[in-house]
């Protein structure tokens, strides 16, 4: 195991410090909101957030570590020291302080907000999206941001009507996958779905009571092209007026008896459906070739 060259004693021993405040005050979205930094917990979350930047600066801008957690992972405080952030040692009430999880593991990073404006998404002529519309829980949230990231999808969207990117259970539910590829924030579901269209994605909306099945989709062909995944609400899925929006409403056959899939499951085998059928031979590489 290496070893850090980190003092005997923590360099913070108060939580009134003005540092571990502002970092405190993170945990509520108005103030994440104001300072447009966020906080990210936790070793895989932290050695991410290091390795990211965004136009050339920095995603990573403060750290608070455990004396234990500096020596365990020294490389990740050397990653964050070598990228500018400023690095504190603190006692372990300091970090619980920070922190919002039960157990913390010691590493507690802020980071400056990265989400990706849609025009920039929609530039890059994206083959695969996740669009997240009126998704309210957290964990939820996250965890469809890391399946998409695991299936290959280019974007996520996160409508205005979701929930917060940077809430601190979005940001673990993600396991890192937030620092892998372009998040859109606040964009109006409507907007979303017609200027995808736009740009030549065809529009699955993800619904138990779809008119189309997935398994027959997949055998008629017609995955292939590039495809944005509409999910809705946890509760009571997606409004009439955008199922309406979109080229077709699909659901997930239950071959079993379970009454149905909850969001983030349910998430992950449509996106890993469009994912093969795109890398099939015969799939669309991108939009051009649809």
């Amino acid at each position: 195991m290496k070893k850090s060259m980190v003092p005997v004693s923590p360099e913070l021993i108060s939580s009134r410090s003005a540092r571990v405040a502002a970092a405190r005050r993170l945990a509520k979205r108005n103030f994440r909101g104001k300072d447009r930094l966020f906080l990210a917990e936790g070793p895989q979350a932290v050695r991410e957030a290091a390795a990211h930047r965004d136009g050339g600066q920095a995603t990573l801008v403060e750290l608070f570590a455990t004396v234990e957690a500096a020596e365990r992972y020294a490389d990740i405080v050397g990653e964050a020291r070598a990228v500018g952030a400023r690095v504190h040692l603190a006692a372990e009430d300091v970090i619980a302080d920070i922190s919002t999880t039960v157990t913390p593991q010691g590493l507690v990073g802020v980071c400056r907000f990265l989400d990706t404006p849609f025009e920039d998404v929609l530039a890059a002529r994206p083959r695969l999206v996740a669009v997240l519309a009126h998704v309210r829980d957290p964990g939820n949230a996250g965890t469809v941001l890391r399946c998409a990231d695991a299936a290959g999808a280019e974007a996520v969207v996160l409508t205005d009507a979701s929930v917060d990117l940077y809430n601190p259970k979005a940001v673990r539910a993600s396991v890192g996958s937030l620092f892998h590829l372009p998040v859109a924030v606040g964009v109006p579901v409507e907007e979303a779905i017609e200027r995808l269209k736009g740009a030549g994605v065809r529009i699955l909306a993800a619904d138990g009571a779809g008119d189309h099945d997935l398994d027959e989709e997949l055998d008629k062909g017609t995955m292939g092209g590039p495809t944005a995944w509409v999910f809705g609400n946890e509760a009571w899925g997606l409004p009439e007026e955008t199922r309406e929006l979109a080229d077709a409403v699909v659901r997930v056959p239950i071959h079993g008896k379970a009454e149905s899939l909850n969001l983030a499951t349910a998430a992950a085998v449509c996106l890993y459906a469009s994912a093969r059928a795109q890398r099939a031979r015969g799939g669309c590489r991108s939009v051009t070739q649809s």
